[in-house]
């Protein structure tokens, strides 16, 4: 069975360790204190510019929920449209209605945007009423992978229900464990979903550079980076139970 490692890299850094220490492919985003949100048009076009690996950057105008405005919307359409004369592989999306379903009809539309591009729903699946239900809306919509972590905070707590949701898919679309996936339970966690696809950022705080620092400012100047060990030690163990 062949695995597959995606990383979420929070940054143009990130993306470039993660390709070096063996992901399969990338999910760009900005903003981590937020869940992740559209990055800008240069870092998606550097990106691109730089990685032989598949390049999926996050459309998400805002963090919060993920109940858009029409307004929003349009900004996801122009970001899907970006995406694709910059040359990304794929987009990940997802949006859900007041009722905490899915919003298929304009899911639809931004998947047909998307097209020929593929397309991930993400972790808006977490927080629909109804996991089966909203399976199937996204199947019938044309994702090709939802992210979860079986609408738990974590993967590991998720992991009967993302079981239950790889069984009920029968292979009709990828379920792809993600949040708090680590070396320490990739393997119990392929063991007990059966999921060939593992989402994680790996990331630790990396202290800044900066040599000067304004002792009365109380803003921490540290930031998030994938780990290039983590990122070897998943993978290995992965490749061992391939």
């Amino acid at each position: 069975m062949g695995f597959q490692l995606e990383i979420c890299a929070f940054n143009l850094t990130s993306a470039m360790v993660a390709q070096a220490s063996g992901a399969d492919r990338i999910e760009l985003c900005a903003s981590p204190g937020e869940g992740g949100v559209t990055p800008s048009p240069g870092v998606i076009r550097t990106a691109r510019e730089n990685l032989r690996i598949p390049l999926y950057p996050i459309i998400r105008p805002r963090g919060g929920d993920f109940l858009y405005s029409d307004e929003e919307f349009k900004v996801m359409l122009r970001d899907i449209d970006y995406c694709k004369q910059a040359g990304c592989n794929g987009v990940v999306i997802g949006m859900l209605n007041p009722d905490g379903s899915v919003d298929q009809g304009r899911c639809a539309r931004l998947v047909e945007a998307a097209y020929p591009l593929g397309v991930t729903f993400h972790r808006a699946f977490d927080w629909a009423a109804n996991p089966f239900e909203a399976l199937e809306a996204i199947i019938k919509i044309g994702c090709e992978r939802i992210l979860t972590s079986g609408q738990r905070p974590t993967a590991e707590e998720g992991s009967e229900l993302i079981d239950q949701l790889i069984r009920e898919a029968d292979d009709r679309i990828v379920i792809m464990p993600g949040s708090g996936v680590r070396s320490g339970n990739i393997l119990q966690l392929a063991e007990k979903t059966g999921a060939s696809e593992f989402h994680t950022s790996a990331r630790l705080l990396q202290a800044s550079a900066m040599d000067y620092v304004n002792t009365q400012m109380k803003d921490s100047q540290d930031f998030f980076l994938a780990g290039d060990e983590e990122i070897k030690k998943i993978k290995d163990l992965l490749i061992s139970i391939s």
